[in-house]
């Protein structure tokens, strides 16, 4: 009896290791099947990453980036995009992830296919939020510019302040709709950064508005004056008297008694400004 239990025992201990045995003889081939299409993808995406760096370097279009790099946002992140590199690796991952999918349906293994097919049908979206990022960056980095030589040239204080106020709202909009096109959520992050914007953006009216008050006068009154006094004119205002040597959109340079003094154009209209003649053409 219990040479017939042993004997059993061993026939299925046989019986069990053949099949295992069978198995993994099966399966061999797709085993290397599945190894020969990721090499063969590996080699295709190797290669053509290469050619498309080549040829993305021979048309120039790592200049595109030149001004991406030198905007001030990126360089103070130490971040040097290179669009040849970028464009060349992305090609490389998507033919990996292509033949990677093949040999997965080799192997039987459905779960994991469909799992990479949706990162490949991702990339579009995600390709095309990098390319709004891009061009909206540099949007507002040439916004940025424009604000800050008109604030200078009309003479306005803190110019630079209100050009990167500028930039980095354009550049939370920028990125709100990037995320957006990379099919992000964005829903709540949109509702808090609205009341966020606004508090910011009242506050900064209202600090900036007090602190310049005296300025926007002298800007306003610039207009008004700026065909009664001329320089040459010999005027007196309050104490001062004298020769105007200079004049610009904030202030009057008056020259009298071995002295230059500067007048902010304010005091054009609210003062009494008398125009004297001069003596010598009295004198003609």
């Amino acid at each position: 009896m219990d040479f017939l239990l042993l004997q059993n025992s061993q026939f299925d201990i046989v019986k069990i290791l053949s099949d295992l045995v069978g198995q993994f003889a099966s399966a061999i081939p797709n085993v290397v099947g599945a190894i020969l299409v990721f090499l063969v993808g590996w080699l295709i995406a190797k290669l053509g990453a290469r050619l498309l760096k080549r040829l993305f370097r021979t048309i120039g279009v790592d200049k595109l980036a030149e001004r991406l790099n030198e905007i001030e946002l990126v360089h103070k992140a130490n971040f040097k995009l290179v669009p040849s590199e970028l464009l060349a690796k992305i090609f490389y991952y998507i033919i990996i992830l292509i033949f990677a999918i093949a040999a997965t349906d080799i192997l039987g293994m459905p779960a994991v296919s469909e799992l990479m097919s949706d990162i490949i049908n991702y990339m579009p979206s995600l390709l095309t939020a990098g390319i709004v990022l891009f061009i909206g960056v540099l949007f507002a980095d040439f916004i940025k510019n424009v604000v800050l030589t008109t604030c200078r040239s009309l003479g306005i204080p803190s110019a630079s302040v209100i050009a990167n106020f500028v930039f980095y709202f354009l550049f939370i909009a920028v990125v709100m709709s990037a995320l957006g096109q990379a099919r992000v959520n964005t829903d709540f992050l949109r509702e808090n950064l609205t009341i966020i914007i606004a508090g910011g953006v009242l506050a900064f009216a209202f600090g900036y508005g007090f602190a310049s008050r005296d300025m926007m006068a002298n800007f306003i009154a610039s207009f008004y004056s700026r065909n009664k006094v001329k320089i040459g004119d010999l005027i007196r205002i309050e104490e001062v008297e004298g020769e105007v040597i200079a004049m610009d959109s904030s202030s009057v340079t008056v020259r009298g008694e071995g002295k230059q003094v500067i007048i902010p154009l304010s005091k054009l209209t609210s003062k009494n400004v008398e125009i004297l003649d001069d003596p010598e053409d009295e004198t003609d």
